[in-house]
């Protein structure tokens, strides 16, 4: 049966996006996330880069596939809850960019299509609440079929200071970036993430326009406009429901970075966002602000302080404060740890508290392996128990 599911998955995938890992490349600031296409694709090439991909470069390609799988247990969980659970998904993503070539001024088109699926009855996305606690861990691992992640034009201007795309687009991308949030090579658990769970985001592929621009050389600012009722697996729909039902989510970041190339790790933000009501995300009418601050010392070390707070909107915590550390280079060069707790308080005043320890290794150039231990207390939907402990393993496979 899993060997079906993964042939099943191989012979539909589909179209994504993704920006820029730990450095600036020579074409300017990608203003995204670990996960956005480029910023993927780049870290993936450091490690393992075959000759098919030199190739495609020559003609302005540049392409990923990647094969994912994340693991879970947990020492209890709720009667009638599974105390186990198992997710895959595999992806195709990658750009093309006929125009400027040789430049800083870039511009082309940018693509992931994926396939999640579940071996178990429970999805990992969906394992948190089975044990009590109130939130997810590695939400992409769901079991969502054949999807669209991102399909857009990403334009680049001012010779590489400022980024605009438009199209179908993954808001985490841009919004509230953090180095270790990546649910591929970060922190699994969503307190980690984007927004620390007090965001009402958007679905994947969702319609609209984003855009970064450097005001100097350490100030920066990003906004984005997208609709709230998008369906990943229904992308054209998304022009019904962008133009008629008019619901939006925007957000507006101003933020200070060391210097352009060091804006994912040497970073202090603060993002203001409004998002409409959505009967799709299961989400209110409401509003929000994210604060962040990381530095990376010493080439290593990566202390950082996130929090977060959100009125009238339906999200998993109202306020939410996050705090750790991640380590690179633990062991090997390319072997990273990361250590952090987070408080979050629910509409009723309930505290609940996580911590979680993650240690990635990456044995082979195209082969990365997670170790990952996730201890909550006080979970918010478990009255029975005063914690729980939950371990997960995570691989995944790059070419």
């Amino acid at each position: 049966m899993l060997i079906k599911k993964f042939l099943l998955s191989l012979a539909i995938s589909g179209i994504l996006t993704t920006s820029a890992v730990y450095a600036n490349d020579d074409k300017g600031t990608n203003f995204g996330s670990p996960d956005a296409v480029d910023n993927q694709i780049a870290e993936d090439n450091k490690k393992s880069k075959p000759d098919f991909k030199t190739q495609l470069e020559k003609n302005n390609i540049s392409m990923g596939l990647d094969y994912s799988a994340a693991f879970l247990g947990a020492n209890d969980a709720l009667p009638g809850s599974d105390d186990n659970a198992a997710s895959g998904m595999i992806r195709f993503y990658g750009s093309w960019n006929p125009i400027g070539k040789d430049s800083n001024e870039t511009g082309g088109l940018v693509w992931k299509v994926e396939h999640r699926h579940s071996y178990t009855d429970t999805s990992v996305k969906d394992f948190e609440f089975g044990v009590g606690g109130l939130g997810l861990i590695t939400p992409p691992f769901s079991d969502e079929g054949a999807r669209l992640t991102n399909l857009y034009w990403k334009q680049k201007l001012m010779n590489g200071k400022a980024t605009v795309v438009a199209g179908f687009l993954d808001v985490t991308d841009f919004v509230d970036v953090f180095a270790m949030a990546s649910p591929w090579t970060g922190f699994m658990n969503f307190a980690f993430s984007t927004g620390t769970t007090t965001i009402a985001l958007p679905g994947d592929a969702t319609l609209g326009v984003a855009g970064g621009v450097m005001l100097s050389d350490e100030y920066y600012l990003v906004g984005s406009f997208a609709d709230m009722n998008s369906v990943s697996s229904k992308p054209l729909e998304g022009f019904d429901s962008f133009f008629r039902d008019n619901n939006y989510f925007k957000s507006v970041e101003l933020g200070w970075t060391k210097s352009q190339g060091e804006i994912y790790v040497d970073n202090i933000h603060t993002t203001l966002w409004h998002a409409d009501e959505s009967e799709v995300q299961g989400s209110t009418k409401g509003y929000g602000i994210n604060f962040s601050a990381s530095r990376l010392i010493d080439g290593q070390w990566l202390p950082f302080v996130r929090a977060g707070y959100s009125q009238d909107a339906g999200t998993l915590m109202e306020k939410s404060i996050s705090a750790g550390f991640g380590y690179y280079g633990l062991g090997s060069e390319s072997n990273n740890l990361g250590v952090a707790m987070n408080w979050g308080q629910v509409k009723n005043n309930d505290d609940q508290y996580t911590t979680e320890v993650f240690y990635i290794m990456k044995p082979l150039g195209y082969l990365e392996v997670t170790a990952d231990v996730q201890y909550i207390a006080n979970p918010a939907l478990n009255s029975l128990d005063n914690s729980t402990l939950i371990y997960g393993l995570r691989l995944r496979l790059a070419i």
